[in-house]
């Protein structure tokens, strides 16, 4: 192959793999999404720092100690030197050290449960995973969409996650921060779009047969008043969400359609979050457990005072 022909393929191959890269991670739209992006090149061009002199010091080497440069000088007693040793050795130390703080930093920066600071006010959107399909309650606008989900551009956006049985995880790549829904837990993540367009939506973990088709589009309307003229769209369906057409909605379905519901039963999403918690009562997820630290401490003497006095009898 000719030197012309390797360059053309060489070229070739680098643009279909950056061609992949729209609508993923490195083509973010969200202000998450960017600052993730950004986070995985510094930690990639770090590591690159050792990564590329070791490949290029092992072609070096290989080349000059080949077994027909019979004309080196062979110094079989040499076995050290401090140069060397401070050089290999301090460059990953110093490598290491920058990614611990850098990781550090952008954990707390970018925590999925913080609200976004400085964007207003957020809408509230609820999530539920079926199979294999996602569910989108706005409480506040009283609706319900399937496989479709709206919100303002530059305005952030609170999500509450549950899942109906399986475990899924929650991901729109051009914004940023997958999440995973559990079956009885709440999970949270906050996003935003920085520009009007429809994403992708997909989950990213398996969970059966039917779950690469859980995919839904992300729309992000370019004025307020364009999401409110949505709501009022999806308000003039008949279609209401309650308990009893909830359980239908669940059943196991594939490639289902987008759906509307102008009407939704009031806490749907804390009766399907509670569903295999009932029998111990609501609960706050967030709260500090009555006997938590201090007051285990308390409960103790009760407990052993009852002990002593079962004995005693």
């Amino acid at each position: 192959m000719s030197i012309r022909n390797l360059f053309k393929l060489t070229f070739t191959t680098i643009v279909l793999m950056l061609a992949g890269c729209s609508g993923g991670v490195l083509d973010p739209k969200g202000q998450v999404g960017v600052d993730e992006k950004n986070l995985i090149i510094l930690c990639t061009i770090l590591m690159l720092i050792v990564v590329i002199p070791v490949i290029v010091l092992t072609l070096y080497f290989a080349w000059k100690y080949r077994a027909s440069r019979d004309f080196e000088i062979y110094t079989p007693k040499w076995a050290h030197s401090t140069k060397i040793e401070a050089l290999v050795w301090s460059v990953p130390v110093l490598i290491i050290i920058a990614l611990g703080v850098i990781t550090w930093r952008s954990t707390q920066a970018l925590d999925p449960y913080a609200p976004l600071e400085g964007k207003g006010e957020h809408l509230t959107v609820e999530v539920v995973s079926l199979d294999w399909k996602w569910l989108f309650i706005y409480p506040e606008q009283g609706i319900a969409t399937v496989n479709e989900l709206v919100f303002p551009a530059n305005k952030p956006i609170a999500f509450k996650i549950t899942s109906e049985n399986a475990m899924n995880s929650f991901f729109i790549p051009q914004l940023g921060s997958q999440i995973y829904s559990m079956a009885g837990m709440e999970t949270k993540l906050h996003l935003i779009a920085n520009e009007p367009g429809t994403f992708k939506g997909i989950s990213s973990n398996y969970s059966g047969a039917g779950f690469s088709g859980m995919k839904f589009d992300a729309i992000a309307t370019p004025t307020e008043a364009d999401f409110d003229d949505w709501v009022q769209k999806v308000k003039q369906e008949d279609t209401a969400l309650t308990s009893s057409t909830y359980k239908e909605l669940a059943e196991p379905t594939e490639n289902h359609p987008v759906t509307y519901y102008g009407d939704v039963s009031d806490g749907l999403f804390h009766e399907i979050l509670m569903k295999y918690m009932k029998d111990h009562g609501s609960m706050d997820f967030y709260s500090k457990p009555n006997n938590a630290a201090t007051g285990m401490k308390k409960a103790m003497p009760d407990m052993h005072k009852g002990h002593h006095e079962e004995v005693n009898e």
